[in-house]
């Protein structure tokens, strides 16, 4: 009975106890925490639990999967001495900067009797930053051979990340972060305590947060997701390289900080070059008000506002996206119009793509050259190979022989990036065959209308 009124209150008819079945408390107390606060009514939907495992857990899950993966290899135990941070590359210490923000927001949050969002911080850290960033820029230090400095400082710092996690996450996730706690710490024994709910808090280092760190690289992830939103727009897969990106620079500021990042955009966007504007009339850009921003500020004058902001040249743009605001008169009464009053849109300039959020603007050269086309098959071939790898059971550290069915553009990518192909696929020798035969050779597309057989075994 009380299930039955419980269910009620659900809505939909949907039951409790089912849904705890199906999808667990972990996530089903996540998915209502991070979308209420406890104590304000909740729409329930069941899709918004899916949602929560494939986003947030799915994410969570497979960091730790991939560390573990590696660790097994090399057999870290964390048992070497902790790499001080200033000897760390930028990219873990913006992470540990990152990670100690967050422990200060969700404490914070926790304090203030805030677990929406404290959750929602958490889960932003792991889907965005240490899922889809850092993990995933820092793959080639984990898998590649030497145990080096490097490669303990990669280990070191994802570890500390992912029992950080487990800490923050327990009060709203506790079976699952009590298991991702107790896996991590049964290998190194770096924590005395034998559940995640008897450890101590993470401490805050304030002396680990690099502010300025954290708004380069914020910099570099604004940067990044534009140019890749432009390559799905124009169908551009990422593996395919491009040849330049044009960014205009707003300030001395921005320009320090773009430079100081440019390697890791490039690598990250597939792009081979980029160009920093500073001549405004490379960019055209539009300006139109936000009405719903702008509705209840301005009333009755929104078309004398209206009327205003369509006269804009592109240099009250340019006022208005660097100084964020601009005085105007409306009729004989000042107004100042701030840059979420009004959308700006660029232009895209022939042979060019163009995309702008903020004060970032970035321009995508989108004309593929033959040398381009090859490199971008021969990297669907290492997908391909390293797919195959998968499937036929191979260690991460397995050499293998290739042979590759000869086709024109294949020909052509093969003899061209070789030596790409061989070192990313652990391939001693590569070899191009006029007719593969072997019943297990594998046909596979690598671009449209572009196909080959492959054929690896184990050295």
């Amino acid at each position: 009975k009380n299930g039955q009124k419980m269910s009620k209150r659900l809505g939909n008819g949907v039951d409790p106890f089912e849904t705890l079945g199906k999808f667990g408390p972990d996530a089903t107390r996540w998915y209502m925490i991070t979308n209420a606060m406890p104590w304000d009514n909740l729409k329930f939907d069941l899709d918004g639990i899916t949602e929560v495992q494939r986003k947030y857990f799915r994410a969570l899950h497979n960091s730790y999967s991939f560390f573990a993966l590696y660790a097994n290899v090399d057999n870290f135990t964390h048992a070497e001495e902790e790499i001080p941070l200033a000897n760390r590359p930028e990219i873990d210490r913006w992470v540990i900067s990152r990670l100690n923000s967050l422990v200060k927001e969700v404490e914070n949050a926790f304090d203030s009797y805030e677990p929406t969002r404290a959750g929602r911080a958490i889960q932003d850290f792991v889907v965005d930053e240490l899922s889809n960033w850092y993990v995933r820029l820092c793959r080639r230090r984990f898998w590649k051979g030497d145990y080096s400095e490097d490669k303990i400082s990669a280990y070191q710092t994802l570890y500390r990340c992912l029992v950080s996690v487990a800490k923050l996450s327990a009060p709203i996730a506790p079976f699952y972060s009590d298991s991702l706690f107790c896996d991590l710490n049964d290998i190194t024994g770096n924590d005395d305590a034998s559940s995640v709910h008897i450890s101590e808090w993470p401490v805050i280092n304030v002396a680990e947060i690099d502010n300025n760190l954290e708004q380069r690289m914020a910099l570099a992830q604004t940067a990044s997701s534009l140019a890749l939103s432009l390559r799905k727009k124009e169908n551009i897969r990422v593996r395919q390289p491009l040849q330049k990106i044009m960014v205009p620079v707003i300030n001395a500021e921005f320009e320090k900080h773009l430079k100081q990042v440019e390697d890791l955009i490039l690598s990250e966007i597939n792009v081979k070059e980029l160009q920093y504007i500073k001549d405004d009339g490379v960019f055209v850009k539009s300006i139109k008000p936000n009405f719903k921003a702008l509705g209840p500020k301005v009333g009755k004058n929104m078309k004398v506002l209206a009327g205003k902001v369509a006269q804009f040249g592109q240099e009250e743009i340019e006022i208005l996206e660097t100084q964020g605001s601009i005085n105007l008169d409306l009729n004989g009464e000042s107004f100042v119009l701030i840059k979420n009053d009004v959308e700006i849109s660029t232009k895209d300039i022939p042979g060019w793509s163009v995309a702008s959020e903020g004060s970032v603007t970035v321009a995508l050269d989108i004309t593929i050259s033959e040398e381009l086309r090859s490199e971008g098959i021969a990297r669907e071939l290492v997908n391909r190979i390293q797919n195959m790898r998968k499937e036929s059971g191979l260690d991460v550290t397995d050499k293998i022989i290739l042979m590759v069915e000869k086709q024109a553009d294949v020909t052509r990518a093969v003899e061209s990036n070789k030596n790409y192909i061989c070192d990313e696929t652990l391939a001693s020798k590569l070899s191009l065959e006029e007719a593969i035969t072997n019943d297990k050779a594998i046909n596979v597309e690598v671009e449209d209308g572009v196909s080959t057989k492959i054929y690896l075994q184990k050295v």
